[in-house]
């Protein structure tokens, strides 16, 4: 299914979901627009490649899709680039840190000319009239990691930050968080483990709260909607203990 999160009859953002099995860790796809030009953001795997490709056929009526755009290395995230690279005359971009290591899942010596380095600091993706910023994450969870922020439709594509990746569908993954408070026991363990520390969380959050924000979409589980409930995670996230503040010599013995 696809729900569109803002449509102003030029600019849409898409947010594609329940297309993996659920047997398997849930992902959101997401597709930006604007006038005649598209780029997508987090593809997923080829378990789901045919099913999106489909859908996304269907929004574009004729439009280029320029772009696809890969966060970080996960298999979630870029294992489908090559088919997208192949069916479509996309470039895609990925963050310039892992780009020697997508050689194991792109033949990058066949698709050169395409694959594109996200900056360390982060860039302007031109959409169209429009401008995605990727933005830095990094270390959130990989060390190469890169958000996207819509100036437009004010979304930022949060990747894990904010991911609720064990609900089900039954949990209706698609509606945004409504109780927060009941929703920490969605998120609390993901980001325990998945975020390296406190440190990096306050300066993300630092940097977010500089942006005009009114809906946070994570890659996995439900997004969050309007300023008080995003200042709501931004506060928990930036007061968490996670990754390396939770770590002792119990973690390292020899088994």
């Amino acid at each position: 299914m696809h729900t569109k999160l803002y449509n102003d009859g030029t600019h849409k953002c898409i947010v594609f979901s329940n297309f993996v099995p659920e047997d398997n860790v849930l992902a959101n796809q997401f597709m930006v627009i604007d006038g005649n030009h598209a780029a997508i953001i987090d593809p997923g795997g080829n378990l789901i490649f045919k099913r999106l490709k489909l859908s996304v056929d269907r929004q574009l009526f004729g439009k280029t899709l320029d772009y696809v755009i890969g966060s970080h290395q996960d298999p979630d995230i870029i294992s489908s680039m090559e088919r997208w690279l192949v069916e479509t005359d996309c470039k895609v971009l990925v963050p310039a840190i892992s780009s020697r290591f997508i050689t194991h899942v792109l033949p990058v010596d066949k698709f050169r000319s395409r694959i594109i380095g996200i900056h360390e600091k982060g860039m302007d993706i031109k959409i169209g009239d429009a401008i995605l910023k990727a933005i830095p994450a990094h270390f959130l969870h990989s060390e190469g990691n890169f958000q996207f922020y819509d100036p437009v439709s004010k979304i930022l594509f949060s990747g894990d930050m904010g991911a609720s990746p064990f609900l089900r569908y039954s949990e209706k993954t698609e509606q945004p968080v409504e109780d927060f408070s009941a929703h920490i026991r969605n998120i609390e363990g993901f980001h325990c483990r998945y975020m390296s520390g406190n440190k990096v969380c306050r300066y993300w959050v630092n940097m977010v709260r500089g942006l005009d924000i009114e809906w946070l979409v994570p890659q996995h589980g439900r997004p969050f909607k309007g300023k008080a409930m995003i200042e709501r995670f931004l506060t928990w996230i930036e007061e968490l203990e996670c990754g390396i503040d939770l770590v002792t010599q119990e973690n390292y013995k020899i088994p």
